[in-house]
């Protein structure tokens, strides 16, 4: 990475290799590196990571208009390659752009590129019939844009492909989704505020009680106003980091957020609501207003993201994913919240309990409630009775004191 660092002038460059929340993917995690320039978005390279780290797939490689030239997308291209240094990259398919920069740019271990091996090497992991499709692609760019493209490195550069992709296209394996299981995991979804100053000032005071300071928040948004668009993740960290994700794309110059964590327990025991399974986190698809046990809430500043603050609720609080659509909420949504999420008049909210042992029993205690009864009752009149004991007339016996021993009399 230090040959393209050392082209770039003194812009405080920084990168910042993160989750990127993406529908495609499928078992691949979508990952993504940023590249902020004095703390301002200057671009990115989005990518997925087979799930044993092994194989990367390119997406995508954008940089903001005002930093081009500087051989930003350069130092991206290498921090990924630094990143996953024994993975097998695919760069996919080049536009006309993304052609004239692979051009110009000197690839860290071009050995490691799909492109440039025969696929008995890397099959498992792409697939042969894509890549040839992707290698002749690339080649008719090269030839349209009159650049070399380090062709000499390409596996029998313009040769035919076909042939060859099919024979090791059985070799392919597309691994199945593993992602979280919402009746068994716990989950982290998280949303940016823009609380009232007054409110903003209070929720970020470290002397107040951390509990307290949620349940504002709470009142403030509603019990029922949990984030259904939201990627519910396995993390705390990847909440947050969605989060920032937003603010950075955020061009409208705003008062300062809130970035809020909210925990919830599995929804066990329960019918599962239609979610849609990613590697690494799970969307609630068209929510109806789902019903959770929210077991805390963690909140950083965007302007002081270093310091969280924490509450647990134990027991945990009753609460609901708001519903994707206020006219598809679920009846038992409707019976609880309004249609913006705040509780209706004689709702209060209250916190869940752990169930009683006896619940559902009623039959059972009952049952033997009667047996121990009954045998109370048999014992009772198997017993033989008692011989009655007349007791020995008391003997009476006078105390008298040693003349010694008379009190005086007063005189």
């Amino acid at each position: 990475m230090a040959g393209a660092e050392a082209r770039l002038d003194a812009a405080g460059v920084s990168l910042w290799l993160t989750d990127w929340k993406v529908d495609g993917g499928g078992a691949w995690s979508g990952r993504r590196i940023m590249a902020l320039v004095g703390g301002s978005y200057a671009g990115h390279l989005d990518f997925y990571v087979h799930p044993d780290g092994q194989a990367v797939d390119v997406a995508g490689l954008d940089v903001s208009p005002d930093y081009r030239k500087r051989h930003l997308a350069s130092v991206m291209m290498d921090a990924l390659y630094a990143a996953y240094p024994t993975a097998w990259i695919n760069h996919g398919g080049r536009s006309p752009e993304r052609t004239v920069w692979w051009d110009g740019y000197t690839e860290p271990a071009p050995e490691r590129n799909v492109h440039n091996r025969p696929p008995a090497e890397w099959a498992y992991y792409f697939d042969p019939l894509t890549v040839a499709a992707q290698k002749a692609r690339n080649a008719y760019q090269n030839r349209y844009n009159g650049v070399n493209g380090h062709k000499e490195a390409v596996y029998r550069y313009g040769e035919s492909m076909e042939a060859e992709a099919r024979q090791y296209a059985p070799d392919f394996h597309e691994p199945d989704v593993q992602g979280p299981d919402p009746g068994l995991d716990e989950l982290y979804g998280g949303v940016r505020l823009f609380l009232p100053p007054g409110l903003h000032r209070i929720v970020h005071d470290s002397s107040r009680d951390a509990a307290e300071r949620a349940g504002l928040v709470l009142d403030h948004i509603g019990h029922g106003s949990l984030p259904h668009h939201a990627p519910w993740s396995t993390t705390e960290h990847s909440a947050f980091e969605d989060l920032v994700h937003e603010q950075v794309f955020e061009t409208a110059p705003r008062q300062p957020a809130t970035h809020m964590a909210f925990r919830v327990l599995p929804l066990a025991d329960r019918e599962l609501p239609l979610h849609d399974v990613k590697a690494t986190w799970v969307h609630f698809v068209d929510s109806p207003g789902i019903e959770v046990q929210l077991a805390g809430m963690s909140w950083r500043s965007s302007q002081r993201p270093w310091v969280t603050h924490s509450a647990v609720f134990d027991p945990p609080v009753d609460a609901a994913i708001s519903p994707a659509y206020p006219k598809d909420a679920g009846p038992a949504y409707r019976a609880r919240y309004s249609e913006i999420g705040d509780l209706l008049p004689g709702q209060a909210p209250h916190r869940a309990e752990e169930a009683s042992p006896y619940a559902e029993r009623e039959t059972e205690i009952r049952a033997m409630a009667d047996k121990l009864q009954q045998g109370i009752a048999r014992r009772a009149t198997d017993r033989p009775a008692a011989a009655s004991v007349q007791p020995e007339p008391a003997e009476h016996h006078v105390h008298q004191q040693h003349p010694q021993q008379q009190t005086p009399r007063i005189r």
